[in-house]
């Protein structure tokens, strides 16, 4: 019998967030991101199980790409961070990869190539993250030499927004990142991408031609204040084990290493199959919730690498074999986040290769 931790995928609610990604731009193209394994879903099942939806998949770097390639990918995929070699040009052609272009390094790398094929390359602006990209003050002269490159089939004018998930008022807004992008740039006949999964579900200003739903597909809201848009996402992960053993510990004991969780009364425990080996975060204080039998507990004890405690006293019915949910339908990632100083891209990409992952829909 193998171990019980499993994180489960439901596939049908990733093409329901993209389905609803798209609905929110209606006249422009959606790419779906599918970077770091998909936030950590698997990129090769989600890509080829919205194959027939999407039209571009975008990744961070040329070895996410070569394997979604190897899966059997024939999309265009987008290089979020371009390349970092000049020799990486020569694959991004061959293998009909597109590429963002956020430097005059990589310009003059792209510029000196003999590529078999132009490229489509997108042209990183940054309007304030400060991250990556080229300033306003340069971006018009980047995107005019971009244009006039033989190794250059079109440019695509992106940016990424710092606060489109927060309160307008902290740091610099939406509409100040985009009042920043120059003049130049925004000629009916450029092609724009500035929304990510925060500026499509709650920044209309930021619908352009082409949106970058990211942390939404995978049914994970980025935004402080939720809307009705984020609140019709569906989520995708479910993390789950099952209990292994209980016991009783008495008024006075600790339970789990360092002696941090001390029983102020006699409480039953049950020792969970999972651990921050499986990527169950390890700074989880006690108190986070967690679901036993579809009954709302809490888990007390720092996690170890392979197990973890929670509290069954008042779950007098559960016991081994009893099935944990740590996040997913019933326990939204982002409450889990909030107890562990993280958020929920943090979780769903921190969990392991060792917890398989089961496909539904």
């Amino acid at each position: 019998m193998s171990r019980p931790a499993v994180a489960e995928i439901k596939l049908d609610s990733i093409r329901a967030n993209f389905q609803l990604a798209r609905s929110l731009a209606p006249n422009g193209k959606t790419i779906a991101v599918v970077k770091a394994d998909a936030y950590g879903h698997g990129a090769a099942e989600v890509a080829r199980y919205l194959a027939d939806d999407v039209e571009v998949f975008a990744v961070a770097c040329i070895e996410e790409a070569l394997a979604l390639r190897a899966a059997g990918l024939r999309h265009p995929i987008l290089l979020l961070e371009g390349f970092f070699e000049a020799d990486e040009l020569d694959v991004i052609s061959r293998e009909g990869l597109w590429t963002a272009i956020h430097s005059q390094t990589q310009l003059d790398a792209l510029a000196r190539s003999s590529i078999p094929h132009p490229l489509p390359v997108w042209l990183k602006v940054d309007t304030g993250m400060h991250r990556l990209g080229f300033s306003p003050e340069q971006a018009t002269k980047a995107y005019g030499d971009l244009s006039r490159m033989r190794q250059v089939s079109a440019v695509t004018v992106m940016t990424h927004l710092a606060n489109a998930d927060n309160d307008e008022t902290q740091g610099i807004t939406v509409a100040n990142q985009i009042s920043r992008l120059p003049s130049s740039l925004l000629k009916p006949e450029i092609e724009l991408s500035l929304a990510n999964s925060a500026g499509i579900l709650a920044h209309k200003v930021a619908r352009k031609h082409w949106q970058r739903p990211g942390i939404m597909l995978y049914g994970a809201s980025p935004l402080a204040k939720e809307n009705q848009y984020s609140e019709a996402l569906r989520p995708s992960m479910t993390l789950k084990s099952r209990i292994i053993a209980t016991k009783w510990v008495a008024p006075g004991d600790s339970v789990g290493y360092g002696g941090r969780f001390v029983a102020e009364r006699s409480i039953r425990i049950g020792t969970v199959a999972m651990g921050y080996a499986d990527g169950y975060p390890r700074q989880a204080i006690d108190g986070v919730p967690v679901l036993v039998n579809g009954k709302r507990t809490r888990l007390i004890g720092r996690v170890s690498m392979d197990m973890l405690t929670v509290d069954l006293t008042d779950i007098p019915e559960a016991g081994p074999d009893s099935e944990v949910e740590f996040w997913g339908d019933n326990l939204l990632a982002n409450e889990v986040a909030s107890y562990c100083d993280t958020i929920a891209y943090h979780l769903f990409t921190g969990v392991t290769k060792r917890v398989p992952r089961k496909y539904v829909g």
